[in-house]
């Protein structure tokens, strides 16, 4: 067994406990003991749900939210959390499942407002410009590519993965962000595993073309019609 899936065994490993036991502290009605070890969860996952609900939503403050929110039905719901899946592809389904009902609620909005471009609030002289798209990314420690693209560089990686149709950019998101493999995938979004893997060729080949063009990329519009993912 390599490191890297020891590792992963180790920490889902650790899930599994920590899950039971909160499970053990709700069901006796010890609720402060119950919301401690939870949080030992959330530590370990926050980072990796940040990164994930970002991919989905394209904005800090609504991704800070969905993993919010997912935690906290997450926990109301750690009862019918059974261990045939590791606990962060079922906690993972909670966050995706919430981020695809925040596109649908912002898609209806849309359909009925004036557009009035993406401010949410009135700039002064002396209010910061927006940050642009690779500083809003959820903070994380420096990988290898990081250290070696340029702000520019990584600005265009963002931007052709929000090019890309939603189910490729969240199995290639899953696949090579995240880690996960095509079982995995194939347990997050409800595709079969045969499926994943024509979405992630398609995915890298698609971005290969997006990236080999000098001409800058631009922010695409909102998608619509996202596919929930079922369990």
């Amino acid at each position: 067994m390599s490191g890297t899936s020891a590792a992963l065994t180790t920490a889902r490993e650790a899930d599994a406990v920590a899950a039971r036991t909160v499970k053990t502290f709700q069901a006796n009605g010890q609720h402060a003991e119950a919301r401690e070890r939870f949080a030992e969860l959330v530590a370990r996952h926050q980072r990796r749900a940040n990164r994930i609900a970002y991919h989905y939503l394209r904005e800090a403050a609504d991704a800070d939210e969905a993993v919010q929110d997912a935690f906290v039905k997450a926990f109301s719901h750690l009862s019918t959390f059974r261990e045939e899946l590791p606990f962060d592809v079922w906690f993972t389904r909670i966050l995706i499942n919430g981020c695809l009902d925040r596109i649908k609620a912002r898609t209806r909005r849309e359909r009925w407002l004036v557009p009035m471009g993406r401010i949410t609030a009135p700039r002064t002289e002396n209010a910061p410009a927006e940050r642009d798209l690779a500083d809003r990314t959820p903070s994380a420690a420096a990988s290898p590519e990081d250290a070696l693209l340029s702000r520019e560089r990584r600005q265009q990686i963002a931007l052709a993965l929000a090019r890309l149709p939603e189910r490729q950019r969240a199995v290639f998101v899953l696949s090579h962000v995240e880690g996960c493999t095509s079982r995995e995938v194939s347990a997050l979004t409800g595709l079969n595993e045969s499926t994943v893997r024509v979405h992630l060729f398609r995915a890298i080949r698609k971005l290969r073309s997006l990236l080999s063009t000098d001409a800058p990329l631009e922010q695409p519009a909102q998608l619509k019609g996202k596919r929930r993912v079922t369990s």
